[in-house]
C-alpha cells in the first residue's frame, strides 16, 4: 500500500490521477508496491512473466532481448520517472515478446499489478490513451535499434553506442568492459575489442583496463553517421 510521499510521486507520473474516481484511486493506492533492487539483479526474465507496470523512481534499468544463439541486444533503457508497460504483456492483447530487465544501477521501483492496470484500462480512457502513448514510444525506440542492426555496420553501431553512453553518463570517461558493450549491441567481445583498437589507432579514444576515454567525439560522431 502506498503512503503519502509515494502517492505524491505517483501523481507526478500519472498527470491524470486526479481524474480517477475514488474507487480507481483506492485501487492503485491499495495495490501498488515498491521495491529496491541492487545493481546486477534481473527483475523480469524471458519466460513470459507478467509483473505489471513498472515505474522507476531512481536508478537505471536495461531492457534487452536474447537471440536464439544466446546473444543479447539492448532495446532501450529506463531512467528515473520512466514507466514500462512491456512488463505487463498479459494485458497487451495480440502482442507477444520476450524481454529481460536488468538493474544497471541500484534502483527504487513501483509496481502496479497487471490485473489492476487492466481494470483501470477497461474503466478509464485516460489510462488507455496513456498506455498507447507508452507503447508507441517504446516501439519507436525498438525500431531505431532494429534499423541499426539491419542497415548499419558494426563500426557505426559501436560509435553510436559509445556516444549514447557518453550522453547518458554525461562524461567522456566510460567505465565499461568490452564484454558489456558486446552484450548491449549483440555481437562477440572479440569484434568489439578489434573495433575499439581501430578507434584508438584513429585517435578517437584511449583504452585502459575497464575504461574507455573518448578523445575526439566529433570524429566518433562522423564514424556513427
Amino acid at each position: 500500500m502506498l503512503l503519502g510521499n509515494d502517492i505524491a510521486f505517483i501523481k507526478t507520473i500519472f498527470k491524470f490521477f486526479e481524474k480517477f474516481s475514488g474507487a480507481e484511486k483506492s485501487l492503485i493506492i491499495s495495490n501498488a508496491m515498491k521495491a529496491d533492487y541492487e545493481k546486477g539483479r534481473i527483475i523480469l526474465n524471458n519466460e513470459r512473466e507478467c509483473n505489471g507496470v513498472i515505474i522507476l523512481k531512481s536508478g537505471q534499468l536495461r531492457v534487452y532481448m536474447v537471440s536464439g544463439e544466446g546473444k543479447e541486444i539492448t532495446l532501450y533503457r529506463l531512467l528515473p520517472n520512466d514507466v514500462c508497460i512491456m512488463t505487463a504483456s498479459c494485458v497487451l492483447k495480440n502482442i507477444t515478446f520476450d524481454v529481460t530487465l536488468e538493474v544497471e544501477k541500484d534502483s527504487k521501483l513501483f509496481f502496479i499489478p497487471a490485473n489492476v492496470w487492466s481494470s483501470l484500462s477497461d474503466s478509464n480512457n485516460h489510462v488507455k490513451e496513456y498506455a498507447l502513448e507508452l507503447i508507441s514510444e517504446r516501439f519507436s525506440e525498438v525500431m531505431w535499434i532494429m534499423e541499426q542492426v539491419v542497415f548499419m555496420g558494426m563500426g557505426q553501431r559501436l560509435a553510436t553506442f559509445l556516444l549514447d553512453q557518453s550522453d547518458l553518463e554525461q562524461t567522456s570517461l566510460l567505465s565499461i568492459t568490452h564484454e558489456t558493450i558486446a552484450k548491449n549491441i549483440g555481437t562477440a567481445r572479440e569484434v568489439i575489442s578489434r573495433l575499439l583498437k581501430y578507434f584508438e589507432n584513429e585517435e578517437m579514444l584511449q583504452l585502459s583496463r575497464g575504461v574507455i576515454k573518448i578523445t575526439d567525439a566529433q570524429k566518433l560522431r562522423r564514424m556513427s553517421s
